[in-house]
């Protein structure tokens, strides 16, 4: 029987003030027990549907997702306190990728022809496994959810979604456009399950796998659950990626772009360019202009944000959480030379920080800092920067500038990350694997790759 304090555990609480907006009762263990009959039953019937069918009610949740994006927007900005054009912006985004498998999934999924002696045939099926759970944050509730989703209703795998506890009301807002794109029953189910209850769900022996983004500590629960009964699972975990700037014809512009990188979701996305290493000779003013941009910037309503407003974290407990790491590294000899502390109100709003002097053994160099807190590093050579860069338990992502691009491309194909780019802050789209190494987690999504995660890879050998 789950724990009294996880009865209600999911709740929608206004980040910017603390008001509760709404309590949703947590699934019952019986609840469980229906939605797992449900889930392995409509796996087998969408599995017999054709590619082509399925392809098509999976453009209708691209096309709702599009048409909706306001309403699911507002939903957002409430749970989590998302900037309100980047919370439309998030469904909209949705629509890109819904639309991508709806069209190239049925592409990417055909047989495979595989070269065999004269007198036989053989291709390589790519087949679906059945249930899958997707374990999801709430830094993206719509976006993270998408990537999980999409490829597996075409591929004809069955979905169960825990959402975060804190985004309930967005969860609801997904079934209802999976049910009103034809989605049959079972075949996408939303659940709020306690913590116990999801590791009943990875064990039973009908779900064929489990796939997490969020923290190192869940993602390692949620392995050691999946590992213990032999299931495939996907994991997305934090990142502290390395954002290297090795020159600039325009320091301030790199700053700003490097700035604005920063603060994206309100620095709380786990590629987010957490540890910016930028070449001695143009450090100071670097530095200089990044404390210029977040000098000054006063807290605000994230459904009606000023240009010098800053949004709430998704908690205060986030919120003093960041706090506390960087009040870790000033104890030990960093410098915060602006921003850094949790207003006084009841809100989550943490003043965006810029830090450096940042040195072994301080949190802030081996954790992840998740909120808006740039932490600037200085380097003389090439080389340093990538010791540095790979000088992390993390390998989310990873971005080189330079007016170099030989040598920026260089820099990136040195760092022990899932995904690097030249010249750009994130390669970003649809059709674009995202994931990392190391203690970023392992597997894919989105692109080509995010088909091949759930997928029985099927030989079929025939001897004429």
């Amino acid at each position: 029987m789950s724990a009294p304090h996880e009865a209600r555990s999911y709740r929608v609480t206004n980040p910017a003030n603390g008001q509760v907006l709404a309590d949703y009762e947590s699934a019952s263990d019986a609840a469980i027990t229906a939605l797992l009959e449900r889930s392995a039953e409509a796996q087998q019937r969408w599995a017999r549907r054709s590619v082509t069918d399925r392809a098509r009610i999976v453009a209708e949740v691209a096309r709702l997702f599009d048409e909706r994006a306001g309403k699911l927007g507002a939903l957002i900005t409430a749970e989590m306190g998302k900037e309100a054009s980047s919370a439309v912006g998030e469904a909209k985004f949705c629509k890109e990728i819904f639309a991508y498998y709806a069209t190239e999934g049925p592409r990417l999924i055909a047989d495979t022809p595989v070269a065999v002696p004269a007198g036989a045939n053989a291709r390589i099926q790519r087949l679906p496994l059945g249930p899958i759970l997707g374990v999801m944050p709430w830094n993206y509730p719509y976006y993270q959810a998408a990537r999980f989703v999409a490829p597996n209703l075409v591929l004809g795998n069955s979905v169960i979604l825990k959402p975060a506890e804190n985004c309930p009301s967005s969860a609801l807002a997904i079934a209802d456009i999976m049910s009103e794109a034809g989605v049959p029953a079972g075949v996408y189910e939303s659940v709020f399950a306690t913590h116990d209850q999801i590791a009943r769900i990875v064990a039973d022996p009908r779900v064929q796998g489990v796939s997490l983004t969020g923290s190192e500590r869940a993602g390692t629960a949620i392995a050691e659950h999946a590992g213990r009964n032999l299931k495939k699972v996907v994991l997305e975990l934090g990142g502290s990626d390395p954002y290297i700037v090795l020159d600039s014809a325009d320091v301030a512009a790199s700053a700003r772009l490097a700035w604005d990188t920063r603060m994206s979701n309100n620095g709380q996305a786990c590629n987010s360019n957490k540890r910016m290493i930028v070449m001695s000779d143009i450090y100071d003013e670097f530095v200089a202009e990044l404390v210029t941009l977040a000098t000054g910037l006063e807290p605000g309503d994230p459904a009606n944000l000023g240009e010098r407003e800053f949004p709430p974290l998704a908690s205060r407990t986030a919120a003093e959480e960041l706090a506390a790491q960087v009040a870790d590294a000033v104890a030990q000899g960093a410098v915060l030379h602006t921003g850094g502390t949790v207003t006084e109100d009841s809100g989550a709003y943490f003043r965006p920080a810029v830090l450096t002097d940042v040195k072994v053994g301080m949190r802030a160099y081996s954790e992840e800092l998740f909120g808006p807190a740039a932490v600037v590093y200085r380097v003389e050579t090439d080389e340093e920067a990538i010791a540095l860069a790979n000088d992390s338990q993390y390998g989310l992502g990873a971005a080189v500038f330079s007016q170099d691009a030989e040598r920026a491309s260089a820099v990136a194909s040195s760092l022990e990350v899932g995904m690097t780019n030249v010249n750009i802050p994130i390669g970003q789209g649809a059709s674009l694997p995202f994931g990392g190494v190391k203690r970023s987690g392992f597997g894919r999504e989105l692109g080509p790759l995010g088909l091949d995660e759930f997928v029985n890879k099927r030989l079929f050998y025939a001897q004429q």
